[in-house]
């Protein structure tokens, strides 16, 4: 089973995202896919 990720607000102005950043560019996409909290974790602990 997949778990939902959780959207993390660095800053007020990260609605620009959805504004610059087209729908269908990769990145989004990859963003999307995988889930990078692990690296979250990373610099949280260390």
């Amino acid at each position: 089973m997949l778990v939902q990720q959780q959207t993390i607000q660095f800053s007020e102005h990260s609605s620009l995202y959805d504004l610059i950043i087209p729908r269908n560019n990769l990145l989004r996409k990859i963003n999307d896919l995988i889930d990078f909290s692990f690296i979250y974790d990373e610099l949280l602990y260390h």
